[in-house]
Order: structure tokens, then C-alpha cells, then sequence
């Protein structure tokens, strides 16, 4: 592997005790992110409703964390509109993927929308010029592979959810754009403060957008709600953010295909859709790329 493919994908310290935490870090908050297709559809609200209160709910947490990272000053100016920005792009994912969420099986809604996996590994290619060679090569093919078995095997069941996968789609581009708006000001910004700024820029689109579409925004039942603020917005969303700054948008992008592999058994569970060998074996296969993105350079700083 060539020295500038292998730099962008060891940040400083990534051979670290610091580094080896930031990739479980990854993880673990793609592991609580895969929790909020379920959720979503448990909750009464409008899916864009509930998008709403996820972010609601979560923001007084997430503003008492950024004012212990700054002691209450502002952020620059430029870092301030960067974030704002990945804000704008992260409510209007949101509010695709929710939409898309109750059109379409958990598995089909968290794979299509984390079409970013895909996305972020051309942006990688695009920044090294370099296209990946060896495991790292390996790892995307086995990835990809992987996803793609519990895509056929979900889609095949009914081509009805078409309209679901679209909007899951769409999400899944717009939430490229926040990643790369998101890693770029946390050479900035601290992990909590950037997090805070996007969501409460989400909040007043998504309330917007749920009441143009006539959804119902009371709920009566809070609880999948504070649970979907809490797993995906606190801990998924803030495990992730912290990580961002540590690797490349090429390791950010295969961990982020924990998601369907975990939202397949979570609609297995919650909702009693088919997960069969083939499905199982897929998810085996992410988890083997998740492996092989380690190994170039696990010798003299693991990434």
C-alpha cells in the first residue's frame, strides 16, 4: 500500500490505546444508529415527527455537553456556518429516511440509506487519486459483497417497497454530505459542540417539514422516542462525531454497513421479518471487511 493511501488512513496516535477506543467508538455508535429504524416505527408520531423529537430531545443534552467542551464561548464564524450547513443536510436525510423507513423493510431502509458506505470510499478515492490495493481492496469487495447478499434477499421479498428504497436512498446521499461537512469542522470543533449546532439547525426544518406533510407531532407514547433521541442522537450520532477527525472517509464508510447487518436482526426481532443463512452470512461478511481494514498496517499504527 502506498504511503498516501496509508496516511489517510492512520490519523496521528491511530497506533494508540486513544486510536484502538476511537475504532470501537465507531462502532459501538453505528451499532446504536442501526437501532433507530426500529424504534422510528414503534413510535406514534408522523416519521418526520419523530425525526423531530429525536432531535428535541436529545438537544438540552447535547448543549449541556458542548458548554463543558467551550465554557459557553462561541465557535468561529466559518466553523459555525460549516456545521449549520452539515445541520441543513443531516434534517433533510432525516426526513427522507423516515419517510422511507415505514415504505420499506428495517434491513432495505438502513442499507439503502447508508449508500454513503459507497460514496465515502469514491470521496477517499478522489482525495488519494489512488484507487485501494491489497486488504484494504479486499475489505471494500467483502463489504460490498456482504451488503449486497442482504439487500437481494430482503428486496426480492417484494418489490412494493420500492418507493421506501428511493427515499432511503436519497437520505443515504444527503448523509454523505454530512459526514464530510461534519469531519471537515471537527479540525475545529469539539465532538459535542459541532453535534449541537447541527442538530438544533435540524430541529425547526423537521417540525416544518411534519407539519407541511400533516403528520401527527404529539405522541402519546414517549418512550421510543426518548429512547431514539438517546441511542441514535446521544450515543450513536456522538460516539460517531467524536471519531470522525480519526480516520479516513474510506474506514468511516465500510463501518458504517454495521447498520443494515444489525438492522436486519433488529427487524428479525421486532417485527418478525425473514432473516434466513443468507442474510446471516452477509452480516459475517461485513464483520470479516470490519477485520481486514485493520490489517495493512496493523504492524506499526492499526487504523
Amino acid at each position: 500500500m502506498t504511503a498516501k493511501m496509508d496516511s489517510i488512513d492512520a490519523a496521528p496516535g491511530a497506533g494508540t490505546t486513544a486510536g484502538r477506543w476511537a475504532f470501537a467508538a465507531l462502532i459501538g455508535g453505528n451499532i446504536a444508529l442501526s437501532l433507530g429504524a426500529m424504534l422510528v416505527r414503534m413510535a406514534d408520531t408522523g416519521p418526520t415527527a419523530s425525526a423531530f423529537w429525536r432531535m428535541t430531545l436529545a438537544l438540552p443534552l447535547l448543549l449541556i455537553f458542548a458548554w463543558r467542551e467551550t465554557g459557553g464561548r462561541m465557535p468561529p464564524r466559518p466553523a459555525l456556518l460549516i456545521a449549520s450547513a452539515a445541520g441543513i443536510f443531516f434534517a433533510l436525510d432525516l426526513a427522507a429516511w423516515h419517510l422511507g423507513i415505514l415504505q420499506t423493510k428495517v434491513a432495505n431502509a438502513t442499507l439503502f440509506g447508508n449508500c454513503a458506505s459507497l460514496l465515502l470510499v469514491l470521496w477517499t478515492i478522489f482525495l488519494t487519486r489512488e484507487m485501494p490495493r491489497g486488504w484494504q481492496a479486499a475489505a471494500i469487495l467483502l463489504a460490498f459483497a456482504g451488503s449486497a447478499l442482504l439487500m437481494g434477499q430482503s428486496y426480492e421479498l417484494s418489490p412494493d417497497y420500492l418507493v421506501g428504497d428511493l427515499l432511503s436512498l436519497l437520505a443515504g446521499v444527503l448523509y454523505t454530505v454530512y459526514v464530510i461537512l461534519m469531519q471537515r469542522v471537527r479540525d475545529t470543533l469539539a465532538p459535542w459542540t459541532a453535534l449541537a449546532i447541527a442538530s438544533a439547525v435540524c430541529v425547526p426544518i423537521l417540525l416544518g417539514t411534519a407539519l407541511a406533510l400533516g403528520e401527527t407531532v404529539m405522541p402519546q407514547n414517549w418512550t421510543p422516542l426518548i429512547l431514539l433521541a438517546l441511542v441514535s442522537q446521544v450515543i450513536g450520532q456522538g460516539l460517531m462525531i467524536w471519531s470522525l477527525p480519526r480516520f479516513s472517509p474510506l474506514v468511516i464508510g465500510l463501518t458504517l454497513l454495521i447498520q443494515p447487518a444489525f438492522a436486519a436482526l433488529t427487524g428479525w426481532v421486532g417485527f418478525g421479518e425473514t432473516l434466513s443463512a443468507i442474510d446471516v452470512f452477509g452480516g459475517m461478511m461485513v464483520g470479516a471487511a470490519l477485520v481486514l481494514i485493520r490489517l495493512p498496517n496493523r504492524s506499526a499504527r492499526p487504523i
